[in-house]
């Protein structure tokens, strides 16, 4: 496994064509909230469409707790747009036709030479691309579960939200005294957390 996958390691802030062929950079898509970054075989594979249907059965806790979720594969947009289609997901699918990934994370499936897909893995990141948690999903087994999901995704939570427990000594006399910084959406516009979210 390459170094660059691993806990605490920083992925690198990636740029491909989203589902709709638009360029989309990893920092970008995650702002300022944890990310589920699934790097997947791509859409031939039933392992791949049965852990995405599993994490559109998450979908609507991940979009209200602040999280988000993008799907890389080495699939052509319409390999991209039929696999996203066909589980229900609404979050963006990245295409790694060039398998830059695959060859910059060294993660080359090379039991598959006629698909030549990427080892698939999901890794929870924290804001700023730093990986908290790595599944490899090589065997099915290895994929995360939703309830695994949700226990890294609070960890990481829990690290990032100053405003976490509200019983925390002292953060109610920092609410008293305007420190609106220590709490969600720490000294950010509405507007722009709104705009980062769409």
């Amino acid at each position: 496994m390459n170094e660059k996958v691993r806990p605490g390691a920083t992925l690198p802030d990636y740029e491909l064509p989203d589902h709709t062929g638009k360029k989309r950079k990893l920092s970008e898509l995650q702002g300022s909230d944890p990310m589920i970054l699934v790097l997947s075989r791509g859409a031939f594979c039933p392992k791949d469409r049965q852990q995405h249907r599993l994490l559109v059965e998450l979908e609507p806790e991940i979009r209200v707790a602040y999280t988000r979720i993008v799907t890389i594969s080495t699939d052509g947009l319409l390999e991209l747009n039929e696999m996203r289609a066909g589980v229900g997901a609404h979050w963006p699918f990245l295409s790694d036709v060039g398998r830059q990934i695959q060859k910059d994370l060294d993660i080359a499936e090379y039991t598959d030479p006629q698909h030549n897909p990427m080892v698939p893995h999901t890794l929870l990141l924290e804001p700023g691309l730093v990986i908290h948690s790595v599944y490899n999903g090589y065997w099915y087994w290895g994929r995360p579960s939703n309830d695994d999901l949700r226990r890294g995704l609070r960890e990481i939570t829990q690290k990032i939200r100053p405003d976490w427990d509200l019983g925390a000594p002292g953060l109610r006399e920092a609410w008293e005294r305007g420190e609106k910084e220590l709490f969600w959406p720490y000294g950010r516009p509405f507007k722009e957390v709104l705009a980062e979210a769409s």
